[in-house]
Order: structure tokens, then sequence, then C-alpha cells
């Protein structure tokens, strides 16, 4: 990425979970308004919600946003669209998921990100819910598209395949973009899955630029205590990040670089206030 002396900060979002905000009883609970205004004065130059944050709110929350002087970058995120955490049935799965679809189109966010689900009950592997997960996509993506909203598959790291992401590595995420074919689908590259993956630049090559929707910054903590809610501050673990981030450029990608750090025991427990300040000195120093 670039030096830090040149680093632009217009290129840096805040994703609202950094500050507890996409789980029950986590954070200091700012209200949207006064994450937006901190955001605004430090030089940020955009922001991703959360769609539990947004309710009926979504036309109202965008128009706020952009008033501050930020983008809406994306949301988060689609319902898992397989797995046993997954709505029952079909149908009720893609109601849930063209939900999402229009409280992206109603913020404004050009992009909503898409965590897949792990796997489907009663089936072995990943096989069978990968191609379950494509044909659900390849059907949303028109009404997406209608909406002018673009669809990142975010793979997760392979600790979460069975629950959570059937898809854990770049290169099927890749593959299932090239096979469904619709120009609104891409993927979204978060550090903390993807860091591990030796295949990665060749991979976000194969991608370009076109299917390179989303980055997400933060760090993977060498001793972890949870692989979930135990996310590191950019520069506090073991991914290299700015070979990541090299790797990212190269192969085209030009948009936000967004920052999302799950952390119960650490970073959700200090003022936000100092976690925003933290991040500027970390995108300009370890990234």
């Amino acid at each position: 990425m670039a030096s830090e002396a040149s680093r632009d900060l217009g290129r840096l979002a805040l994703n609202t979970a950094t500050l507890g905000h996409n789980l029950d009883g986590y954070g200091a609970g700012w209200p949207i308004e006064r994450v937006i205004d901190a955001c605004a004065a430090r030089g940020y130059g955009g922001i991703v919600f959360w769609r539990r944050e947004i309710g009926q709110n979504a036309v109202a929350i965008g128009e706020r946003v952009r008033a501050a002087g930020l983008e809406v970058v994306g949301l988060c995120r689609s319902p898992f669209l397989v797995g046993p955490q997954a709505p029952s049935g079909h149908e009720a799965v893609m109601a849930d998921f063209r939900a999402a679809i229009d409280m992206a189109a109603g913020l404004g966010a050009p992009l909503l990100t898409i965590v897949v689900g792990g796997v489907e009950p009663g089936t072995k592997g990943l096989r069978h819910s990968l191609e379950r997960v494509a044909d659900r996509v390849a059907e949303a993506a028109p009404h997406a598209a209608a909406c002018g909203v673009k669809l990142a598959l975010e793979p997760l790291h392979p600790v979460y395949a069975g629950d959570r992401s059937c898809l854990v590595r770049v290169r099927d995420a890749v593959d299932l973009c090239l096979g469904i074919g619709a120009p609104n689908v891409g993927i979204a590259v978060d550090v903390y899955h993807v860091w591990w993956d030796g295949s990665l630049a060749a991979e976000l090559a194969r991608a370009g630029a076109a299917r390179i929707l989303g980055y997400h910054l933060c760090d993977w903590l060498a001793e972890t205590t949870d692989v979930l809610l135990d996310r590191g501050m950019m520069g506090d673990g073991v991914a290299d990040l700015r070979a990541i981030g090299a790797a990212v450029e190269d192969a085209g990608y030009q948009g936000f670089v967004e920052v999302e750090i799950f952390s119960a025991e650490n970073w959700w427990q200090r003022d936000p206030a100092e976690v925003l300040d933290v991040i500027v000195e970390r995108y300009r120093t370890a990234c």
C-alpha cells in the first residue's frame, strides 16, 4: 500500500463492528450520529454499517452520512444462505436476502457483504453447500443490479467452515464469481480470513479489479483467545499487512480500506474515540 507520508485517509472506512455495534451488550453504545461525526472529524472517508443498526431508517442514515462528508461504503451483511444458521427454507432465505439488498439501496450503499453460511444440514464436505450458494447468489444478482448494489462474497477462515462459511478460500470465491457470471458479483478480502493463504496474490490477480469489491483490515493475534471475538488491531498480530495490501492493489483494487475488528475483551472495552484515533495511526504506520 501507499507510504505513510502519502496515505490518503479519504480511503479509510470504519466498519462499526470495530466499536462493538454488531452484537448486543458490547461497546460503549455510541449512537450512529456520534460515530458518523467522530469519523468525519478525523478525516475518515467512509463508514460501513450492520443491518441491526439500521432498522427502518436506511434513507435518513444514508443522508446523515453524506451530509457529514462521508460515504456509505457498504452494508453487513446478507443472511446466511446455507447451513445450520440460515433461515429455514429457500423462500425465507431469499426474502431475507432481498431485504438486505433493499436496505443497502436505501442507505445508498453500493455494496452488500455476503457471509454464506456453513455446511448444509444432512450433507458432508463443502461442495453441495457451495453449489447452493452459487444458485442463490445468481438468483439474487439481478435484483441487486436493479437496485444499484454489488454483492461481495467474503471467504472466511477455515475454522468457520462448519457453521458460518463453507466458503473458505479466495480461489473458491473467485470460481463462484466466474461461474455465476454476473457483473455485480465479486469478492471481499478480509485480512483476518486470508492472511494464511499462500495463493492469495495469484487468486487476486485472477479476480482482477472488477471482481475485488472490498478490502478489510485487522490482524490475527498469535495467541488469540477467541476465533470470533479476539481480532487484533493492525500491527498487533502476525499477518503481513504490507504484503497483503500490495497484492490487493497490484490486482487493481483502488477502493476503500475498511477496518473491521471484533474484540470483545480489548478494543470494545475502550473509549471509541481512542479506538478511532489508534486506527488512523496504525493505518498510517502498520499497513
